[in-house]
């Protein structure tokens, strides 16, 4: 059984990930975290040899409604605030599964370089919350925008 949180949770699916989508949208991690179970399975499509890169905590498999909170905090820390945008191209929604395509556009603190990443982002639904977060992004173009050293594009 979830843990109750401070607002009741959405009824649909639909309704649950465009909730998801406002507050990821409005960028505090605490109420982002809100709609997610107490206990999920949280995976990020990025090669296994690769977890722990200090340049990128963020990307790692998570567990818990305070792992996301976390997530979502390091996110914010590791890049730069106002040089983002999220274009949403479609939400795909089977019974408690929704699946968002779309584009994000950031730029890394540390390097000062802007990126693009397209990607899909398989979520599922209990109870109103967010029980599944599995995301498949475009690994290289992040791990690019973080790598100390010239571009490879000059």
């Amino acid at each position: 059984m979830p843990t109750p949180t401070t607002a009741t949770p959405p009824t649909s699916t639909r309704a649950a990930v465009e909730e998801l989508l406002r507050r990821i949208g409005e960028g505090d991690p605490e109420r982002i975290a809100e709609l997610y179970a107490e206990r999920g399975d949280w995976k990020l499509d990025w090669p296994e040899a690769e977890h722990g890169r200090p340049a990128t905590p963020w990307i790692r498999h998570r567990h818990t409604r305070a792992d996301a909170a976390a997530h979502y905090r390091e996110l914010a820390e590791h890049h730069v605030p106002g040089l983002a945008a999220t274009e949403i191209e479609r939400i795909l929604v089977d019974d408690d599964d929704a699946v968002v395509l779309g584009e994000i556009r950031q730029t890394a603190r540390s390097t000062g370089r802007a990126y693009r990443a397209r990607f899909a982002l398989h979520l599922t639904i209990g109870h109103g919350l967010v029980t599944r977060h599995h995301v498949y992004e475009d690994s290289l173009a992040v791990a690019q925008a973080f790598e100390a050293g010239p571009r490879a594009d000059r």
